[in-house]
This record gives C-alpha cells, structure tokens and sequence, in this order.
C-alpha cells in the first residue's frame, strides 16, 4: 500500500517544489547520527512535517506497518543506473545509513527506512536529501 503524505499548506509567492528545495536545505547541513534503537519512530505527523523537506519521495507503509521512503529514478541506459547507485552507495557510506537499492537497466529504486527503531526517523530524511543533492549534478 503506497501513502503518500503531500503538504496542502499554501505559502504565498512560492510553489511546493520552490519550499521543498528551501526546506531541504537544513537537511543538507545535518549529518545521519547512529541510531542504535531506543528512539521512538516518527509518528504520521512527523512524517508530514519531514515529507515536505524532500521533494519526490513517496511514505510507504510496509509489512509489519513500518513506513520508509521509496523514489525511484529513471535512466537512458544501465551504466547510468549503475553510476547513480555507486554514488548512492559513497553517500550512504559518509553518513553510516544504508538503504536497499533495487537497479537494473535504465532504473533504480531507493528504499530508506531505520530498521533499527522499524520506522522512520529524521536519519532517512537527511539521506534522502542527501541522495537527491548529489545525484542531481
């Protein structure tokens, strides 16, 4: 079941893609710190608060009703697709916080959740800011 959680405030002057990119920078200049457990997930009002930080990335709620964040990105060709997750892969590395990558041919899925308190947590949002700054270059 995919939910996606979408802002419907209206800011005057600008767009939700226009505030997601302002948003998304407090992001960038976070870095994801170890989680252990012991945290509390973020409940859906979190969730929504984070979701507007970030542009593109769906909330699913998975098995066991854990949500994470899910894009996927398209490419011309497989090289593409896989240059993209090396990079992917560099990044996830500087911030200790992995995601699982699906990839094939002109394509790749990005799944981020925090399996440690099986949920989300502000970690998946940096990395997906993240993803989404040095992959747009």
């Amino acid at each position: 079941m995919v939910e996606r959680l979408v802002a419907n405030e209206k800011v005057e002057g600008s767009t939700p893609f226009a505030r997601s990119k302002y948003f998304m920078s407090d992001l960038l200049n976070k870095k994801c710190v170890p989680c252990e457990g012991g945290v509390v997930p973020f409940d859906i009002s979190e969730i929504h608060k984070y979701q507007k930080k970030v542009d593109g990335w769906d909330v699913i709620k998975g098995d066991k009703n854990i949500f994470f964040l899910e894009k996927k990105f398209t490419f011309k060709n497989f090289l593409e697709s896989q240059k993209f997750v090396n990079d992917v892969g560099k990044i996830s590395e500087n911030e200790g916080h992995h995601p699982e990558i699906l990839f094939g041919w002109g394509y790749a899925k990005i799944s981020i959740t925090t399996h440690a308190i099986e949920g989300l947590s502000e970690n998946d949002f940096i990395l997906a800011a993240k993803i989404d700054k040095e992959t747009s270059v």
